[in-house]
């Protein structure tokens, strides 16, 4: 019985992740056939290089590129400081007020993004900051969710290290950087002040697929906030050139420009999937 409950679940999962691909199949033939104006799953057409070729000249796919990266690395950057400070302070120091703090940041993560949008968007206006990369990136430097996540792993880490650490001269900073954050990278073994932490939790690798997948797929935001191709990003790039004549009413090129897009995405989970899998798996609420 348990045997037949087994296969009827592997083949219920198959089946959802061939759904789930499908729509990646289509994407990848069609950008790598030649264009043509009727739409099949399979390919049926000549195989070619020339859509990726053409997509990338017809819209200055470089700059929009350099534009994501750098929002998006930048954005962890910050979000990794603010989140760490934010989440030692709530879970390790005591202060008043710290309940209220903390489920105010909590209700951040029930409100979505773009409830927040108008606010936002009169904010960076009167600060001037409309069509820049600092206005895109403002919103996004405090991340509830990190904070909550980082709260929850730093909580269930011994004080008694963090102890050990202050009595051997340690400052506040040290004591997060040497006891707290090394707890929390996605390593098999990690050392603190000599004392091996016990069950290290991949906290920050599973908040850095979050942050990098969210903020390089955000569209709505950066659409609003920019005007000039020099701020543009990848997904408002692409919005353009699917409404433009440069598309030419192909699905060939619009499939290109998609793959030119999601490609670093798609590379970097075939090399780190095992990690990313990991970090879900180990990254469980503890209190």
């Amino acid at each position: 019985m348990k045997q037949v409950k087994s296969t009827a679940i592997s083949v219920f999962a198959l089946a959802l992740a061939l759904m789930w691909l499908a729509p990646l199949v289509w994407l990848v033939g069609t950008a790598f056939s030649e264009p043509a104006f009727h739409m099949t799953f399979l390919p049926n057409s000549r195989f070619t290089f020339g859509n990726l070729s053409y997509v990338w000249n017809a819209i200055p796919f470089a700059r929009y590129y350099l534009n994501t990266l750098i929002l998006v690395v930048v954005t962890f950057c910050v979000q990794f400081v603010t989140s760490t400070l934010a989440a030692y302070a709530l879970a390790v120091m005591d202060f008043k007020g710290q309940t209220l703090v903390f489920a105010v940041i909590f209700m951040q993560i029930i409100i979505p993004n773009d409830v927040l949008i108008t606010p936002n968007f009169m904010t960076l206006a009167d600060m001037g900051l409309t069509d820049t990369k600092v206005g895109i990136m403002l919103p996004f430097f405090g991340s509830a969710l990190a904070i909550f996540l980082l709260r929850q792993h730093f909580k269930s880490i011994p004080k008694a290290l963090a102890e050990a650490a202050r009595i051997d001269g340690a400052s506040t900073w040290q004591t997060i950087w040497r006891v707290y954050m090394p707890c929390a990278k996605p390593a098999l073994k990690s050392t603190t002040w000599g004392v091996h932490s016990p069950s290290p939790n991949p906290a920050y690798m599973s908040f850095a697929v979050i942050s990098v997948s969210y903020h390089w797929n955000n569209y709505l935001w950066p659409l609003i906030v920019t005007n000039s191709p020099s701020n543009r990003t990848l997904t408002v790039g692409l919005a353009i050139f699917a409404k433009s004549k440069e598309a030419n009413m192909q699905w060939a090129n619009v499939c290109a420009a998609t793959f030119i897009i999601i490609l670093p995405l798609l590379i970097a989970f075939f090399f780190l999937q095992k990690q990313f899998m990991n970090s879900f798996v180990s990254a469980g609420i503890k209190e």
